[in-house]
């Protein structure tokens, strides 16, 4: 069955489009941004092309943002939450949001076929955390909205000397600037767009460049199926990563919302310390997976084995160490091979294959560059290392098990981004603890006993903002989610993701 999205003149797929899109044989995204409640094209009509990386062909274009066009989203932000009563209408945020959520699901079709193409993100993804479930995290937000008390009695007290009536209000912080990655666009953007929003901010979301339809048809569904305000969510593309650094250096710009690398983080900090914006970060990982003794072996072991190949590794909060015990060290390892073999990938429209490309040849490019340098370390992969004979088109590359360098090697201590897991001994309980935070990143951990008692007291000494124990998954949009030092400021999700989005105002009257 062929689905179309009205409002734009679809044509051939290998053609380009100036709006629209068709799903079936032929089908295109679009090259649209979302500035002061207009869809628009970038200045001067400019694009940049889209390239498909499960066949490295230019499916379509993407909208390329000028800094005019950034200028002019900051403007209708600023002047929108300023200006309306957006901020201070709970009602109204509360049925926008439920539009926006409705009005995803109706287009749920042509943008799951959209993220396939654009992301590489295996078709079996797409009803849970590449669609359906950040969508649903939308309504979840309306209705913590709806509850919420934007306001706490502190009551009366002596007060130098006075007595004095104490309160406090939460308000919006003002403008928003939503920085997002390729890995998990859909996700990530509704991540930061659902509590922003029912915060009573406004947005300038700056989509990745590398996946820009997901966030135009973001942009179009706010324009046609909700009571947004003008002004009040903005969307840009690019091909050019400054884009997003201009939102930083805005004076205009309250508070800087960004999911990426750490060094993009520390960048963004220091920045943003000019105007001494709030910056909220959810940064990268390199996260531990502890399998005890006495664990259910194959368990333990399949939650990094699996994982490290969900959407080619892509994941900032992959289990991509995997510390296991000198004394069945080889047999988790012989274990963790078997699986990662096991485990079919390819094209992503294949529903029966757990991992696709890479997203470009520039990250195929870093993995395989940080696989070379530890096989000239001494490194020799247990599986894999290498692009995959088998695909003549495609940013491909083998799961790959590393099992004989030490814990301080480069690919066992810096993200890698790609299906590549690093196994390592320890002695001892203690020993397994040191491993695991030994590294610059904290954002999730995982632990695995016979004993549930145990796992819990190892996971209560892990110094990571998430903690899987004994296979509990614990990313929902209702609870908070984020990362202990290096790998970020702040939490998304949850009453705690919402609150990361208001101000405290403590007011006081005379009793």
């Amino acid at each position: 069955m062929e689905v179309q999205w009205t409002g734009g003149s679809c044509v051939d797929g290998r053609a380009e489009t100036k709006g629209g899109f068709v799903m079936g044989n032929d089908w295109l995204g679009e090259a649209l941004l979302l500035i002061d409640g207009e869809l628009v094209e970038a200045e001067g009509g400019a694009r940049y092309p889209n390239i498909n990386p499960a066949t490295e062909e230019v499916i379509g274009s993407g909208a390329d943002a000028s800094p005019g066009d950034i200028d002019r989203a900051i403007a209708a932000a600023r002047r929108a939450f300023d200006e309306t009563n957006w901020s201070v209408d709970v009602e109204l945020r509360v049925r926008a949001l439920h539009q926006l959520q409705e009005g995803l699901m109706k287009q749920a079709e042509p943008i799951r076929k959209l993220t396939m193409a654009e992301v590489g993100l295996p078709s079996m993804y797409l009803d849970n955390i590449g669609f359906d479930g950040p969508v649903s995290g939308i309504g979840w937000f309306a209705d913590l909205l709806a509850h919420y008390d934007f306001s706490e009695d502190h009551g009366v007290a002596n007060v130098m000397g006075g007595e004095s009536h104490r309160w406090t209000e939460r308000e919006a912080v003002g403008v928003v600037g939503a920085i997002t990655p390729w890995n998990q666009p859909t996700m990530v953007n509704l991540a930061k767009l659902g509590p922003a929003l029912a915060a009573g901010n406004a947005v300038v979301l700056k989509g990745a460049p590398d996946t820009p339809w997901c966030a135009s048809a973001l942009a179009k569904v706010i324009a046609e199926h909700t009571e947004i305000p003008p002004g009040i969510v903005n969307v840009i593309t690019s091909a050019a990563n400054d884009r997003g650094q201009e939102l930083v250096i805005d004076p205009r710009v309250d508070l800087i919302t960004f999911t990426g690398s750490t060094a993009t983080g520390r960048r963004i900090m220091s920045l943003g310390g000019e105007t001494v914006k709030k910056c909220f970060l959810e940064l990268g990982g390199k996260s531990a997976n502890i399998v005890l003794e006495d664990a259910d072996f194959a368990a333990g072991v399949a939650a990094s084995a699996t994982m490290v190949l969900v959407h080619g590794g892509q994941g900032c909060s992959t289990l991509t160490r995997l510390l296991l015990p000198r004394s069945r060290f080889e047999e988790g390892v012989e274990l963790a091979a078997q699986i990662m073999s096991s485990i079919p990938y390819g094209d992503p429209a294949d529903p029966g294959n757990v991992m696709g490309p890479l997203i470009s040849a520039r990250q195929r490019d870093r993995v395989e560059g940080m696989v070379e340098r530890a096989k000239s370390a001494g490194a020799k992969p247990v599986i894999g290392g290498r692009r995959p004979p088998q695909f003549e088109r495609g940013f491909y590359y083998e799961p790959t098990l590393i099992a004989d360098l030490g814990e301080d090697a480069e690919i066992v201590r810096d993200e890698v981004f790609g299906p590549v897991l690093t196994v390592l001994p320890f002695e001892d309980e203690d020993d397994a603890v040191r491993m695991a935070n030994n590294s610059i990143y904290g954002l999730s951990a995982a632990v695995f006993s016979g004993d549930r008692d145990r796992s819990k007291r190892v996971a209560s000494r892990l110094r990571a903002g998430t903690v899987m124990v004994d296979g509990g998954m614990y990313y929902n949009c209702d609870v908070p989610f984020g990362g202990y030092k290096q790998s970020g400021l702040g939490r998304e999700n949850g009453r705690a993701g919402f609150e990361e989005y208001l101000e405290i105002k403590t007011l006081a009257e005379p009793a």
